[in-house]
């Protein structure tokens, strides 16, 4: 059976693993009016077998032909012909949890426009601050979410309904859904998010209900397997880029500068590592996947004692994710999450004290643009993005999916199941092609281990 690389895991997958729940027989004419024959101008309705190919290497589907075994592949997401939901009978609600993105507002504003206009919505709510708006006990009342009312939100960054972090009671959460009559739910979030949406989807199943539960993966980090990226992280590596080019500048204004800039990436370091690609200006990319020593002959401080007297400056990039092994705490957030003490400062103090043990005077100069970041509008691409995501959520709840996400593979968007985005994280492979473009960029040496693993 096949398996997963090495940056998602190593689980082995089948068809059922990629299998779309639905609500049930789709019998309703869509009002979109599209076509279904080529030729004629007009975009078409997707076939409902229509999919994409998991693996696009040839190898691959070489040894799935020589077995007689038909391919792993994802549903193709857009809109189809029938639907599910009458048009002008939906009732929707819409909640952002977890970590503030660059985004966020362009996809609530595009699910509202396209439920509103194309789909005929006539009551769309927005619940506040997370899932601790979906229970009855925050006493939040859910926005009433129009078009007037998203109309300018895309030229604001975070989220115009709030967020926040931790479990709620699931059975608590479907009684609002019940209370307010509504029948698909959007969750745009991160792993816990779709997590939380997972659950929800099952207590749905387990009373019967007619309710959609659409995901919508929002993560800086990009840490979400089967699908080629998260929105908002564009926009955080050309924000990343600007502040080490800053860092940079710092380093080289000064004899025995080093520049450190701490970026996002709690599991993964996919920031930190296409940002030090872009910038061409890094010299050490640290991040959690790839573990290093600090002190030691082949140990991080040694390597930067070189790069210093060759170079008279220094240019780091750590991920915050580091922390998890150099100042972890025996601490737990709100989600669930260990908490970590600040890479950042914890490697602008040693830095310092390991140089002063050598008799060298350095000058650090740290930066973390972190919530700069968090909070930015999107750039274009980005939201362009969140606009198709949007969109093609609309089409699967209003065509009966559910307990699925939406997202991209392949430049083809597609449809998700829950289960299968929410088992791991999305990591670098230490042995991939792209981690081997950082090491090119950087020039920092492949391991900065005193012993082999």
């Amino acid at each position: 059976m096949p398996q997963i690389n090495k940056g998602m895991g190593a689980m082995t997958l089948t068809h059922n693993d990629f299998a779309v729940q639905t609500l049930g027989e789709c019998t309703v004419p869509s009002p979109l009016n599209l076509s279904t024959v080529y030729g004629d101008y007009l975009t078409n309705y997707i076939d409902e077998n229509e999919r994409i190919l998991y693996s696009n290497r040839l190898s691959a589907i070489k040894q799935y032909i020589e077995n007689g075994e038909e391919p792993l592949s994802f549903e193709k997401a857009g809109p189809r012909e029938k639907i599910f939901f009458e048009p002008g009978a939906v009732r929707a609600g819409i909640v952002t949890c977890g970590g503030l993105c660059p985004g966020i507002n362009d996809v609530i504003r595009s699910l509202v426009m396209q439920l509103h206009f194309l789909y005929k919505a006539q009551s769309i709510y927005g619940f506040r601050y997370g899932y601790w708006g979906m229970i009855k006990e925050s006493g939040l009342q859910p926005i009433v979410l129009s078009p007037d009312k998203v109309s300018d939100i895309h030229e604001l960054g975070g989220s115009i309904l709030g967020s926040s972090r931790g479990n709620q009671n699931v059975a608590k959460m479907v009684d609002r859904l019940m209370d307010y009559k509504i029948n698909m739910l959007f969750c745009v979030g991160g792993d816990g998010t779709l997590r939380g949406a997972s659950e929800i989807t099952d207590e749905v199943n387990r009373r019967g209900l007619p309710i959609s539960i659409i995901g919508i993966p929002k993560t800086i980090d990009n840490d979400i397997p089967f699908i080629d990226k998260t929105f908002g992280f564009e926009t955080a590596c050309t924000h990343a880029v600007a502040s080490i080019r800053s860092a940079h500048v710092e380093a080289k204004g000064y004899q025995n500068c080093i520049g450190l800039v701490k970026l996002m990436g709690r599991n993964s370091g996919y920031i930190s590592a296409s940002a030090s690609i872009a910038s061409q200006e890094v010299n050490f990319c640290l991040i959690p996947e790839v573990p290093f020593e600090l002190e030691g002959p082949n140990g991080f401080y040694s390597h930067l004692l070189k790069r210093l007297k060759r170079k008279s400056h220094a240019l780091i990039v750590v991920a915050e994710g580091v922390g998890a092994y150099l100042c972890a705490k025996d601490e737990y957030d709100a989600s669930g999450n260990r908490k970590f003490g600040d890479v950042g400062i914890f490697l602008r103090d040693g830095i310092k004290k390991f140089f002063d043990e050598q008799g060298m005077h350095v000058n650090v100069k740290y930066i973390d643009p972190s919530y700069m970041i968090r909070s930015s509008r999107p750039i274009p691409s980005d939201s362009r993005y969140c606009i198709q995501l949007a969109q093609n959520a609309v089409h699967a709840a209003m065509s009966g999916k559910t307990g699925m996400i939406v997202g991209r593979w392949n430049n083809s968007f597609t449809y998700v199941p829950m289960k299968m985005v929410t088992r791991e994280n999305k990591v670098i492979d230490p042995e991939s092609t792209f981690w081997l473009n950082v090491l090119e960029a950087t020039g920092q040496p492949k391991s900065m281990r005193n012993t082999k693993p």
